[in-house]
């Protein structure tokens, strides 16, 4: 191969020379099917973003439950097309990585921190059902606590007033004992 070659799409982990009817609907299948799934997608653009950094954020993305790939506009436009993240469409200009995943927050916060460390990866724009995001609306949306977060507190404000309750009912009979502790020491 010369370095005229274009290389497209990876498909299945493999480059793609040229893509067919059939490649092309291969991958709008694939990305419609994560959209389905999807309660937020975040997307940025990658320009002179290393390998090495491209590869530590897909380990993270994976981990976290985020389906994270670079893939054509035409494909995620046709991909969004009539669903709840179709305004995000008019942001699909230029090299871009989505970010698609169920949980909005943490969707936001993986990629968000990772823009913080990186300074050519460059949150463009997100989407939640019916919502179009900004830069700046993403970034809020990834300091906000996660859904393990907010059930872990609310667990703990629940807790809270059933444990004094019960040190309360202990409480009772260790003051009667020492009452009675005492009245017999008294006599």
């Amino acid at each position: 191969m010369n370095c005229n070659d274009n290389f497209g799409e990876i498909l299945n982990g493999e480059y793609l020379l040229s893509h067919n009817l059939d490649e092309k609907k291969a991958v709008v299948a694939e990305v419609s099917d994560q959209i389905t799934k999807a309660q937020a997608i975040v997307i940025a653009e990658y320009r002179g973003l290393g390998v090495e950094q491209f590869t530590r954020l897909r380990v993270k993305a994976r981990e976290s439950g985020i389906y994270f790939r670079v893939i054509k506009n035409t494909f995620v436009r046709r991909a969004v097309a009539n669903t709840p993240f179709s305004g995000l469409a008019e942001s699909m200009v230029g090299p871009l990585a989505y970010g698609i995943g169920s949980d909005p927050v943490i969707t936001a916060k993986v990629l968000h921190e990772f823009a913080k460390d990186n300074d050519r990866f460059i949150i463009k724009a997100g989407a939640m059902a019916g919502i179009v995001m900004s830069d700046k609306d993403v970034a809020a949306l990834a300091v906000l606590p996660s859904r393990e977060e907010l059930l872990a507190r609310l667990l703990g404000t629940l807790q809270a007033p059933i444990a004094k309750f019960v040190r309360t009912l202990n409480e009772v009979p260790s003051q009667f004992v020492r009452g009675l502790a005492a009245v017999r020491d008294g006599k």
